[in-house]
């Protein structure tokens, strides 16, 4: 199946210059979205992980439907102050702007092993935050795997740089 069929392409959203790349399309269609779940399934059994975490708030979708499938507890990497326990909290630059993200501190122990999901990878600074969030925890990434890459943008080489797994199941230009 082609899931770049399945993706809607919205200029100047948040704001002017970016393409958005909208999962919403792929999501209503149940044959894209079961497609895009039995590929991220396939490419994590390939991995060695106990724990599967999802990046606020696309990557939830996925996340959880593999975690179900895989019978892996799931880890929520929330935004800030959207967590009422003690958690750690990691401040990045997004593309257009700045962000926390946040985990709770007894969401993952010494030596987990765990798998980050997310819709895109674009500049990087979002996966990167949700890598330190898992090691200040005192776990291990066993990886990243998002829908799209945006390629020409250098969050996939980023990771790759810094020896973290990455996969992606399309892959689009940024701009």
């Amino acid at each position: 199946m082609d899931l770049k069929k399945h993706i809607r392409s919205i200029p100047d959203y948040p704001k002017k210059g970016i393409l958005f790349r909208d999962i919403t399309t792929l999501i209503k269609n149940p044959d894209a979205f079961n497609y895009a779940i039995d590929e991220i399934v396939k490419v994590s059994k390939k991995l060695d992980f106990n724990k599967v975490s999802a990046i606020e708030s696309r990557g939830f979708i996925f996340a959880s439907t593999v975690s179900y499938i895989l019978k892996k507890p799931l880890v929520l990497l929330r935004k800030k102050n959207k967590l009422p326990a003690e958690r750690h909290s990691v401040d990045f630059q997004l593309e257009y702007g700045e962000a926390t993200i946040e985990v709770h501190k007894d969401s993952i122990e010494k030596d987990d092993r765990v798998l980050i999901l997310d819709d895109l990878i674009a500049t990087g600074g979002t996966a990167e935050a949700a890598a330190k969030l898992i090691e200040m925890s005192g776990g291990k990434v066993a990886g990243f795997i998002f829908i799209i890459n945006l390629f020409d943008l250098p969050g996939d080489n980023l990771l790759r740089k810094k020896s973290y797994f990455t996969h992606s199941l399309i892959k689009f230009p940024g701009h």
